[in-house]
């Protein structure tokens, strides 16, 4: 009789390992269950593109529960991102953020994922081209950008101050870099009615070039006041020649590179604006998961996203903010202001610039 309970309680505990073990099969899933998410970025050798790469993953992360990609050509190439995002629409049904290097390229092919089922989302570039179908935009205010970069420059200046200001943009017709010098003209002309402001003029894409085109206008503006780029390489070249040539000039772009952060701390570069495209990154990350998890729709509209002036009241800080292992931690605050009511940050679409 006790040999016969204990094979009954046997049985019984078999069964009930046995269902607990399927159970477990039904909740947790496996990375090849999960649904993926992508990122297509501009190219892989520049800061700001590998800092929304990063971002990117990290608000995957973040959302949980989601495998994440992120692919992009090694420099800037629309015909390359068109390849690369066939290939993603392959392997990313979950969904897919697209940093674009010429949008109206890219608006063909993304019309058709979209067609297909596969969510979107248009991140940084300044606009969405027509016939894309996206309803969402992760990007800056550039304008405002502008400003705030122009600001930390007439702090420095004296309020009656005369003279030039030049003014470099390392690709014209890229709306975000145009809102940002537009941004700073107007708020010289605004504060400082007395400052000729000239430019912007082309300082090319690519580092070498614009190094030549930096230290062209620098040699033929040796009276100006401050030379202001518009991208990365512009405060790299900027603080290189500052530093060559000795100069007295205000010199400040916007950058998260290293050598620019350097720049800054040595005095060359008066300040950087950070378009914080870390925080950019992860936001989308964050929306596509949650999108691809069926937690929450997909917003639509403008989410603007925040940038953040850096100076030598905090360079310090962001060096130490941009060496590190998990960033994440760092920019947490930042992503979870925005995820937290995403709603405050929204545009309608017609109001981007």
């Amino acid at each position: 009789m006790a040999l016969l309970s204990r094979s009954f309680a046997l049985t019984v505990s078999t069964g009930l390992m046995l269902v607990a073990a399927l159970s477990g099969c039904g909740t947790e899933k496996t990375s090849a269950d999960r649904p993926t998410i992508g990122f297509l970025s501009q190219n892989t050798s520049r800061d700001f593109s590998n800092e929304m790469s990063d971002g990117f993953g990290a608000g995957a992360r973040i959302a949980g529960g989601v495998e994440s990609i992120t692919t992009g050509p090694p420099t800037h190439d629309g015909l390359k991102q068109v390849e690369l995002f066939r290939d993603l629409t392959t392997k990313a049904k979950g969904g897919i953020a697209v940093s674009a290097v010429a949008p109206e390229l890219l608006a063909g092919p993304m019309a058709e994922a979209k067609d297909s089922g596969i969510p979107l989302i248009a991140v940084a570039g300044g606009q969405i081209a027509p016939g894309a179908g996206v309803k969402l935009l992760l990007e800056n205010d550039n304008y405002e950008l502008g400003r705030m970069l122009a600001d930390e420059a007439i702090k420095r200046l004296p309020s009656g101050s005369t003279g030039k200001i030049v003014l470099g943009n390392n690709s014209p017709a890229q709306p975000a870099l145009d809102q940002r010098a537009q941004g700073m003209r107007d708020r010289f002309t605004e504060k400082l009615p007395n400052v000729r402001v000239t430019g912007p003029s082309d300082t090319q894409r690519d580092a070498p070039a614009n190094m030549v085109a930096w230290q062209t206008l620098v040699t033929a503006n040796p009276d100006a006041l401050a030379f202001l780029g518009t991208g990365d390489i512009d405060a790299v070249n900027l603080a290189t020649i500052r530093a060559n040539t000795g100069g007295k000039w205000l010199a400040g772009a916007f950058s998260l590179d290293p050598k620019a952060l350097q720049g800054v701390k040595d005095g060359h570069l008066f300040a950087l604006v950070s378009a914080e495209h870390f925080v950019k990154g992860a936001i989308g990350g964050w929306l596509l998961a949650q999108r691809a998890k069926d937690v929450r729709k997909l917003p639509e509209g403008w989410l603007v996203t925040p940038g953040l002036v850096v100076s030598s009241s905090n360079v310090d800080d962001i060096v130490k903010r941009q060496a590190a292992k998990d960033k994440q931690s760092f920019f947490q605050p930042q992503i979870d202001a925005v995820i937290s009511d995403i709603d405050r940050f929204l545009r309608p679409l017609d109001q981007v610039r």
